[in-house]
């Protein structure tokens, strides 16, 4: 390997025969072509043909049409290109990437298209990757806002059955970012970005310990490029509320290369943590009420400064207190568990208790074997706070001088809201966050009471 990942270019990290990784593999991504400029939108024929594609499924909202959809569909009119356009059917509060919205995607789909062109960002390029991945297709996408990291994921968040879920398919062949248009996006989106990048912080660390702890494979090179895109957007926070081109591109680049580090590890674990949990939770929460919820990123925002004050008062045990850790093991009740699963989940309750019963994390053998790894590298764990971690107030200034959501009440969320996020978090997906390290601790219970959620 000539350089290490975070040293290398856009191009060099999307080369076709991917990047060879001291970890002993070889990573690859599915991006061939991005521009981030002035003027980009214009750049869509060159994508296409670059590509070797001849007529576009073009995909939007209200809203991305009249951001970019528009300038898009002008921009192939005048190329000569065909296309099919699909605009989501306005509904109300925020568009989900559920059922419903695959559906309506589904029913447009236009069999003579070979690509599918997504202008929007996070919901409509998830929608998009699920449908090119289903139809055997490839996706690109024209960027409104640089408000996520997941341009260039791999997986998609999607809401199924009620559940926030990742589905692993491919990420954009091409990716689009006239600053021209980002630079029209609300404060919120800009600020749903920034606070996606802030959780790199915890997913970093929690990648770590999951290592130690869960076995999940870890590579140091990819952390190293995670980390390198965080401090690029974290220095150019400033500009980016200032709507200043460089800002715009630094950050927009940076949100990608955050989501070729989760296609090069093929999972979400680069960049996701319990941070993003709080927000999949909430999200959940609000569809139980019928009600609409914040953006992804603006949750997670206020989610990574709840992890980081978890994690702070975890460095004040110097020891495992393992008698704790085992009584309350010993004390766990299946019956009151499974009836605190159905009042957190409601109708949704089923799916979760199937969850574990095929993964078992409750199961005392469970709970020992992680304890001992656990108290074993305790001292290291410790470390890997340290290192990974910034003081939680340097966070909160960060977040606050950008004008940022910074308590869940200031998402209208009540302390029972978060409290139940914190103890549900561990039960949708088979990951190891740091809500699983508590429960192994025997803290989850006593830290979710604790949480600063006025």
């Amino acid at each position: 390997m000539e350089k290490h990942l975070s040293e290398m270019t856009l191009a060099e990290l999307t080369r076709e025969e991917g990047v060879a990784c001291s970890c002993g593999k070889v990573h690859t991504c599915q991006l061939r072509y991005f521009r981030a400029e002035s003027g980009a939108v214009r750049l869509v024929p060159e994508a296409l043909a670059a590509r070797g594609r001849k007529r576009p499924m073009v995909v939007m909202d209200e809203n991305t049409k009249r951001a970019a959809g528009d300038r898009v569909l002008a921009v192939l009119t005048e190329a000569g290109i065909p296309y099919t356009e699909f605009t989501f059917p306005h509904r109300e509060g925020k568009m989900e990437p559920d059922e419903y919205a695959m559906g309506a995607l589904a029913m447009a789909m236009d069999p003579r298209c070979d690509v599918i062109l997504a202008v929007g960002s996070g919901v409509i390029n998830d929608c998009c990757k699920v449908m090119a991945h289903a139809c055997g297709l490839t996706s690109m996408v024209v960027c409104t806002a640089p408000s996520m990291d997941g341009y260039c994921s791999n997986s998609a968040s999607m809401i199924r059955n009620h559940i926030k879920v990742s589905l692993y398919n491919a990420c954009p062949e091409a990716i689009i970012a006239d600053t021209d248009i980002l630079a029209t996006a609300p404060d919120i989106m800009l600020q749903a970005g920034l606070g996606d990048m802030l959780a790199k912080y915890v997913s970093i660390c929690e990648w770590r310990i999951s290592h130690i702890v869960y076995d999940d494979p870890y590579c140091e090179e990819i952390a190293g490029m995670v980390r390198a895109c965080l401090k690029k957007i974290v220095d150019h926070a400033d500009g980016l509320m200032k709507r200043e081109p460089e800002a715009l591109k630094a950050v927009l680049e940076g949100l990608v290369i955050s989501g070729i580090s989760m296609a090069f590890a093929e999972i979400s674990r680069p960049a996701s943590g319990l941070e993003h949990y709080f927000s999949h939770i909430w999200e959940m929460q609000a569809l139980q009420k019928g009600q609409p919820s914040d953006l992804h990123g603006i949750q997670v925002g206020v989610g990574t400064l709840l992890t980081l004050w978890i994690y702070e008062h975890m460095l004040n045990m110097e020891q495992v207190d393992t008698a704790k850790a085992e009584a309350a093991m010993a004390a766990f009740s299946p019956e009151k568990w499974e009836e605190t699963m159905r009042r957190i989940f409601g109708p949704i309750a089923p799916s979760i208790l199937e969850i574990e019963r095929k993964v078992g994390k409750n199961r005392p053998e469970t709970q020992q074997r992680h304890l001992k790894r656990i108290t074993d590298h305790w001292d290291e764990i410790r470390q890997i706070i340290h290192q990974e971690l910034p003081p939680r107030e340097q966070v909160w200034k960060l977040m606050e001088s950008c004008g940022m959501p910074m308590t869940p009440k200031d998402l209208h969320l009540t302390a029972q809201d978060t409290i139940d996020a914190l103890k549900g978090s561990r039960e949708i997906r088979d990951k190891y966050l740091t809500s699983s390290l508590l429960w192994d601790l025997g803290l989850l219970g006593e830290t979710a009471e604790k949480l600063p959620c006025p």
